[in-house]
């Protein structure tokens, strides 16, 4: 039971300053494990008429690459570097190994950038899919990822999320000690914003369903509470400081309501807090310890850990509140930190195994299939790419906790590390709008 009682120990070791900044240092990518043959494609450098501040195509080639289903082909095999269509041989890009082809050019405007690019079918030579995208310096990076989003559904048939953000704890030795900080990045880890830093650990990020707000723990004054803070502006307020326990928020799927963990009448219970009217619902009645409530994708009801078996298992409880029904039985005697998949299908959550503390996946529909995806001793915290097709969550590295992916199908794995830090508590935003 060390990681489901560890959230308990840490709450009260929360003491954070608020700052927002740019950070230092940012999430590195490197891919563990593929397909057994990613798709070859070709993505020709975008011709230029001005000066770029990005590397358009290169953004677009680092995100299909790190999908695992992609193997892009080196420029150094390039038979040309077309920009329009009628630069195009294709016999020249078969011979060369491509079965796919973008092209494309970054055009100036009044406002910034016009980007027009291509993919190319080289097998049958002809064109899938053609895009104009407008752009400025802010948002250049973005529309890079909303290509590569649209090239790798046209591709694989997916929706693609590399035009989203992750949350996540980064630790820092400093000369004065530990430094925890809450960072904000881009999915391929660039553009870290710091939203909150603190000489002890920061805990359970949670996004809202817009990806304008995030809600988290901390403790000022000594005493615990649960925060909301505005992206955009950096402003934050205080939305639960009950005696005890104010723990594990996470949004309702239409963002009226938070799920937490509350101690305010004893024993720490799962709570409903209306951000309308500041009003609390008990969901739980037990003397074991329920926490880490989730909502399901309905928003009905919500999946939560508890110990009143014996062991930390999951259970699911109607929104409303009600007698609560186990969910994990086959998995195991320890089960904790469940996170249902966007579409409702399926729900990870940390399993042990042999002792070994590991992501589990399980299916929720008839069969109740269930699959261990990752394989180190002490992997926590899972979250979800907005698409359902990726978990995120932390793991031990060479150099300490670092970020891991794994695909749900478990053919696709990389890590995610900070060259000077660690990471930890991952939270991956919802699609932006």
């Amino acid at each position: 039971m060390v990681l489901f009682r560890r959230y308990l120990s840490t709450l009260f070791l929360l003491l954070p300053l608020f700052c927002v900044g740019p950070a230092q240092a940012e999430l590195t990518i490197r891919i563990t494990q593929g397909e057994a043959r990613g798709l070859p494609i070709a993505i020709v450098p975008f011709g230029t008429q001005v000066p770029v501040p990005e590397d358009v195509a290169g953004i677009i080639t680092a995100d299909l690459a790190s999908s695992g289903r992609f193997a892009p082909l080196e420029s150094t095999r390039f038979p040309g570097m077309p920009q329009t269509l009628d630069g195009v041989d294709f016999a020249q890009w078969r011979a060369a190994g491509a079965e796919s082809l973008v092209i494309g050019q970054v055009l100036g405007t009044a406002t910034g950038y016009n980007i027009e690019f291509r993919v190319l079918d080289v097998v049958s030579g002809q064109q899938i899919l053609a895009f104009a995208a407008p752009a400025n310096d802010r948002n250049l990076r973005l529309t890079a990822h909303r290509i590569a989003d649209l090239i790798f559904e046209k591709l694989t048939g997916l929706k693609g999320a590399f035009a989203t953000r992750i949350a996540y704890v980064l630790v820092q030795e400093t000369a004065k000690g530990k430094r925890f900080t809450l960072q904000l990045a881009d999915s391929d880890g660039a553009n870290t914003v710091t939203l909150l830093s603190s000489p002890e650990p920061v805990l359970s990020p949670a996004w809202s369903p817009d990806g304008t707000r995030i809600a988290y723990a901390s403790f000022e004054g000594r005493r615990s509470r649960v925060y909301i803070q505005e992206l955009a502006t950096g402003a934050r307020r205080v939305v639960s400081a009950e005696e005890g326990i104010n723990g594990a928020p996470a949004f309702s799927p239409d963002g009226s309501r938070l799920a937490l963990t509350l101690s305010r009448d004893g024993d720490p219970e799962i709570y409903i807090l209306s951000l309308t009217t500041g009003e609390y619902q008990r969901i739980t009645r037990n003397p074991a310890i329920d926490t880490e409530a989730q909502w399901s994708a309905d928003g009905r009801s919500l999946f939560f850990t508890s110990d009143r078996g014996g062991s930390p298992q999951i259970y699911r409880v109607a929104a409303t509140g009600g007698e609560a029904q186990r969910i994990t039985f086959e998995q195991g005697n320890y089960n904790a930190r469940p996170v249902p998949s966007p579409d409702g299908s399926r729900l990870a959550m940390v399993t042990r195994v042999e002792g070994a503390y590991r992501i589990g996946l399980l299916e929720l529909g008839g069969r109740r299939d269930f699959t261990v995806l990752s394989t180190a001793g002490l992997d926590e915290s899972p979250t979800f790419a907005p698409n359902g097709q990726i978990l995120m969550y932390a793991t031990r590295g060479r150099g300490g906790s670092e970020l891991a992916t794994v695909s749900v199908d478990g053919r696709v794995r990389q890590r995610l590390n900070v060259p000077d830090g660690q990471v930890r508590e991952p939270a991956w935003g919802p699609f932006l709008q």
